[in-house]
């Protein structure tokens, strides 16, 4: 059985110890942040190219699973936008 390569990485002796993708030094909230600002996924590759795409998608994924499985059922949560 082969490993599967992480995702996603932390050290605190690199990027300020931020959540970085694997094998680079971007913080996954820099994807975020894009994101958040009306940005597309296309254009936060363009500007930062040691990213992939799935690497991108999977935290997405990632991101979204997590949401799902912390909604209260019947709940609504309102998000607050900047």
């Amino acid at each position: 059985m082969t490993k599967s390569k992480p995702l996603i990485t932390r050290s605190e002796d690199r990027a300020w110890g931020a959540t970085v993708f694997a094998g680079t030094r971007v913080p996954v909230d820099t994807l975020f942040e894009y994101l958040e600002a009306g940005d597309t996924l296309d254009e936060f590759l363009r500007q930062f190219p040691t990213v992939e795409r799935r690497q991108a998608l999977a935290v997405l994924e990632l991101a979204r699973r997590r949401a799902r499985a912390n909604a209260a059922p019947g709940s609504v949560t309102r998000v607050e936008r900047g």
